[in-house]
């Protein structure tokens, strides 16, 4: 049972994981990305849509599927946040509007396009992209080790993608002068600004970083929870990820130990309905288990998270 918790904990937390990291990137340059919800579920639709053309068109792609999914996600998921980015960065829209306004729209018009593509182009009536099951694998020898080797059991390809690609986010955010102007746009973006430093041009970039990442993460769910895209699967995750960022004080590694905590949780109570043979109605409330942590948590921590200082503000250049 420990090992089945482990990865499929594993498999929720990671695409979890890269969608969070895309908040942490916008709201550290001091834009309020509530819009994870939709730019991941846009991101997710437009990967979704090329797998299943290039299934369509170009049947041998079919191995390849998952990795096309998850390119195109990233670029479909960075357009859509240009939305958010120009309305609050640059027509100083209210931020928490802006997102809210994004997630609706992206819910429907993913909705829309996916049934009327599906019927001009498949001919078929359906409201949902069909990605089929994505192949898992196991590491030969890393998976033997006791307990520990579930981690490398039943690895989805997208796991080692997000891993390699939350490790580069985390040396741009850490290790460059991008990541360095990015986070002093969160925290004083005059002082950046008198450095000679656009701040406009590091929030809209920061945005896009984050729809990108949040793209990635959507694909991925689509793949690991019912291997279709269909606009109503995603059940708040995005809001998830924003409860694991602020639980993790807006920092990667911590937002990485929240993550695993969510994930290890839902998989747990997976595990323990089997166990205990409960009816499938408990599902349900097995699924509400990471929201009611996430409110337990923010009770009892919220007190203790330092918010970037200019969270929220509109910059305006020539006020001090």
């Amino acid at each position: 049972m420990i090992e089945i918790i482990l990865y499929d904990g594993l498999a929720f937390a990671l695409p979890l994981l890269i969608i969070a990291i895309g908040g942490i990137f916008s709201e550290r340059s001091g834009i309020i990305n509530l819009a994870l919800e939709g730019l991941l579920g846009f991101g997710a639709f437009t990967g979704a849509f090329m797998v299943v053309m290039a299934d369509h068109f170009l049947p041998g792609s079919q191995p390849y599927g998952i990795y096309i999914g998850m390119a195109f996600a990233m670029v479909g998921g960075g357009l859509f946040a240009m939305i958010h980015g120009l309305l609050t960065v640059y027509y100083r829209a209210n931020q928490v509007i802006s997102g809210v306004v994004i997630n609706i729209l992206s819910m429907s018009l993913t909705a829309f396009l996916t049934r009327q593509l599906n019927a001009i182009i498949f001919n078929a009536a359906s409201n949902r992209f069909q990605l089929g099951v994505a192949d898992r694998f196991t590491l030969p020898l890393l998976s033997e080790i006791p307990v520990l080797g579930a981690v490398f059991t039943k690895v989805y390809p997208f796991q080692v993608v997000i891993l390699l690609v939350a490790l580069l986010a985390y040396l741009v955010f850490e290790k460059t002068p991008f990541g360095i102007h990015l986070k002093a746009s969160g925290d004083n973006p005059h002082a950046v600004e008198a450095a000679g430093v656009d701040v406009k041009r590091v929030r809209f970039a920061a945005v896009m970083i984050s729809g990108a990442l949040a793209g990635l993460g959507g694909i991925s769910f689509a793949y690991s929870i019912s291997a279709n895209f269909n606009p109503m699967i995603y059940m708040g995750y995005g809001y998830l990820a924003i409860a694991a960022l602020i639980f993790g004080n807006w920092q990667i590694g911590n937002t990485l130990l929240a993550v695993l905590f969510f994930g290890f949780a839902r998989s747990a109570g997976y595990e323990l309905a089997k166990a205990l043979e409960m009816s499938s109605t408990f599902n349900d409330i097995i699924m509400t288990l990471p929201y009611m942590l996430t409110l337990l948590i923010l009770i009892f921590f919220s007190k203790q998270n330092a918010a970037p200082r200019a969270l929220g503000e509109i910059y305006d250049k020539g006020k001090r």
